[in-house]
């Protein structure tokens, strides 16, 4: 029996997972549709762009994690959306970071730094996410 509870916890930990990919993937056209609308149509600043196409994809990233991902049903809206953003502001650091120390000081190819970056801070999202936003 403990096994069975144990093999169907990993499956939901994995669908969690998975579906957090997914819809961290559909932020990335978002995050660049926004950016490049902001940028080559309306002329903007590409830094002031580039802000708003975060603040976009983090929103909307934020609405898809909530009802499909975690299925929160938490009536504190405003306050996990800022728990969500914050997750979100240190998951920039940290891929920010990320490419800074192996692109910029160990001088390793830009792109694999990113796929590091990439990869740290998505789990960094996903766990702080899990862990402190959506918490039960």
């Amino acid at each position: 029996m403990k096994t069975l509870l144990n093999i169907e916890l990993s499956r939901t930990f994995l669908l969690k997972f998975l579906k957090f990919g997914v819809v961290g993937f559909s932020g990335v056209f978002v995050n660049f549709g926004v950016t490049y609308v902001c940028k080559e149509w309306l002329k903007w600043n590409k830094y002031l762009s580039n802000i708003l196409g975060f603040i976009v994809a983090a929103t909307t990233n934020y609405l898809l994690n909530r009802i499909w991902t975690f299925q929160s049903t938490n009536p504190q809206i405003g306050i996990e959306y800022v728990k969500y953003f914050g997750i979100a502001l240190v998951g920039l650091g940290i891929d920010t970071l990320t490419v800074w120390l192996l692109n910029g000081k160990l001088k390793w190819n830009f792109y694999l730094s990113k796929v590091f970056a990439v990869g740290a801070s998505t789990l960094w999202n996903f766990f702080g996410n899990l862990l402190f936003t959506f918490a039960t």
